[in-house]
């Protein structure tokens, strides 16, 4: 497959076309699977907000004091408030909050961004991205889209990208009931296409400076398997999750 940027996007404003800007910018194909950055739907969709728009709570005080002590640095307590707002559970609240937004994305601060936009703002993940994505993809000429955002991973230095939305194709390749090369049936193999997209996208964007938030994939087959819908897990059977809930932390 070839993975390659949408040339001479401008900055993204609130209210911008931002479909109409790609498909202007590209000869996309049907088949092209369009990554598209966050960052980008999220300052179209007018998601940046101001430090001063979360007067913080007791509970946001609390937090970011604790965080303060552990860390030896001030914490800005309207930060904290901004991701208890932005979360429907805070699974882990030191050394750093680890959070569960409301559309099932596990990570760090609710994925509140403060680098590519001025001092003292925030920029927030959508509301909810997959249908960011269904309107992204309405727009332009490709059928498949996937937003992307960049988190850590249990186990694994550094940050990589990571689908928090999609349209038009499924979220896994259900390998269950296909047979390895020795011919053993596969029983629990589900691949998680959509994370490995935005992955791969990600080596294309870049994560600073490079103003290129928008990678089209083409040439890439979903292939003769069954798809699925899964991504985040439930939380009833995220054992990783119950985990940190009940692990506290110690000095």
């Amino acid at each position: 497959m070839e993975l390659f940027a949408v040339p001479d996007l401008p900055e993204i404003r609130e209210g911008d076309d931002l479909a109409a800007m790609i498909d202007e910018r590209v000869d996309l194909r049907g088949d092209d699977v369009v990554v598209v950055a966050s960052t980008v739907v999220s300052k179209a969709e007018g998601r940046t907000f101001d430090l001063d728009d979360f007067p913080a709570g007791p509970r946001a005080n609390e937090v970011a004091g604790r965080l303060a002590e552990l860390s030896g640095e001030e914490k800005d307590p309207r930060f904290a408030q901004a991701v208890i707002e932005e979360s429907t559970e805070l699974i882990m609240e030191a050394p750093f909050l680890l959070t569960a937004t409301r559309f099932g994305h596990i990570g760090v601060n609710a994925g509140i961004d403060r680098s590519n936009v001025p001092d003292g703002d925030l920029l927030l993940l959508p509301e909810r991205p997959s249908e960011s994505a269904e309107r992204v993809r309405e727009g332009i000429a490709a059928d498949r889209v996937v937003i992307s955002d960049t988190c850590g991973r249990p186990f694994r230095h550094g940050q990589r990208g990571v689908a928090v939305g999609w349209a038009g194709l499924p979220a896994s390749r259900d390998w269950r009931g296909e047979c390895d090369r020795d011919g053993r049936e596969m029983g629990v193999t589900i691949q998680n296409v959509i994370d490995e997209l935005a992955a791969a996208a990600n080596l294309v964007a870049g994560e600073g400076a490079g103003g290129t938030p928008v990678v089209v994939v083409r040439d890439w087959s979903f292939g003769d398997h069954e798809g699925s819908e899964n991504h985040f897990r439930e939380v009833g059977g995220d054992f990783v999750r119950q985990a940190l809930r009940d692990w506290n932390y110690e000095d």
